[in-house]
């Protein structure tokens, strides 16, 4: 019996020591800085930067979290890096400027959006090859997978469109007027809405993905700053679809909005031009990444208040976070 449970006891021990170097970590894309920054969010401190390509900005982990995907927009390139080692491992083939990038719930299929020729990359993660384009609007950014994995959307800067793309035959299937300069766009996880933000427009549009249609429009008032100061980019929302935070830009805020009434119920004050957010796993904290004061803004979800803010590199932009 003794030797059974110091048997169970080695064993315990050789798991705890082997737990995922990616577990508890947030990676934050640095564009001016040229590096990203690696937040643990159990300690809420930085623990190391390092090097990667020219203007990194699209950020993202594979399903399994041991792969991260960066953008580096100025290199025309996606760079891969094991989030163990933080070697670059290998890189993907994109079009000129990837700027944002998502990966299918499955996590075959990457999604890119190339600014400066106007097409969405599909990329095969397994083979890391090009398997398909498609023609969007005039500087495509945003982008979003359904959580079924039917449909990607991709928002066009200077087209004011949403784009929805069926992956399945590679071709749009709607085409969705919103206000200008639409940045993010964000599903719940019901898949029953798409959010997208209006950068220069000040809104954030509710879209039906059934019908195509815009159901409603959020906008944003704080007292003492002027419209234009307003400028929603990044959206998240809460895995039950009650809650949604919405980055303000150089409004220097973060609104906390009802998802179901679509009711903005609190300004949260954070760093300087927050741009990208991130949920913790347990959802418990919510991280911004604030561009002009180069640091992350850490939100406490239940209570609602900025709670630590951590120096990042120079120009922060997007963020990540390892699954558990």
């Amino acid at each position: 019996m003794r030797s059974q449970m110091i048997r169970a006891l080695l064993v315990s021990a050789t798991i705890v020591g082997c737990a995922p170097a990616h577990a508890n970590m947030a990676y934050v894309t640095n564009e001016k800085g040229n590096t990203v920054t690696i937040i643990d969010t159990t300690k809420l401190e930085a623990i190391k930067t390092f090097k990667v390509g020219q203007r990194p900005r699209g950020v993202a982990l594979s399903k399994d979290g041991t792969q991260l995907f960066v953008c580096a927009g100025d290199d025309d390139i996606i760079q891969i890096f094991d989030t163990k080692t933080l070697e670059q491992v290998g890189s993907l083939s994109s079009g000129p400027d990837p700027e944002l990038l998502v990966i299918s719930p499955d996590g075959g299929t990457i999604y890119v959006s190339n600014e400066n020729d106007n097409l969405v990359s599909m990329i095969d993660a397994k083979t890391r090859q090009t398997i398909g384009t498609i023609p969007v609007g005039v500087e495509p950014e945003g982008m979003a997978v359904s959580p079924d994995g039917k449909t990607i959307v991709n928002t066009s800067e200077t087209t004011n469109m949403a784009h929805f793309i069926d992956p399945a035959t590679k071709k749009i299937v709607a085409n969705v007027l919103v206000d200008a300069r639409p940045r993010f766009a964000e599903f719940k996880k019901d898949g029953s809405e798409l959010w997208v933000s209006s950068e220069v427009g000040g809104t954030v549009s509710v879209i039906d993905p059934a019908t195509h249609s815009v159901k409603t429009k959020i906008r944003f008032e704080i007292p003492g700053l002027a419209k234009e100061a307003i400028q929603p980019v990044g959206i998240r929302i809460s895995r039950d679809g009650k809650t949604a935070f919405v980055a303000l830009g150089p409004a220097n805020r973060v609104a906390v909005v009802d998802a179901e009434t679509k009711k903005v119920e609190k300004m949260l004050l954070v760093g300087q031009r927050v741009w990208q957010l991130a949920f913790t796993p347990d959802e418990k904290l919510l991280l911004t990444t604030n561009g002009v004061s180069n640091d992350v803004s850490v939100i406490d979800v239940a209570e609602r208040k900025v709670v630590k803010s951590i120096p990042a590199g120079s120009f922060p932009w997007g963020v990540a976070i390892a699954p558990q």
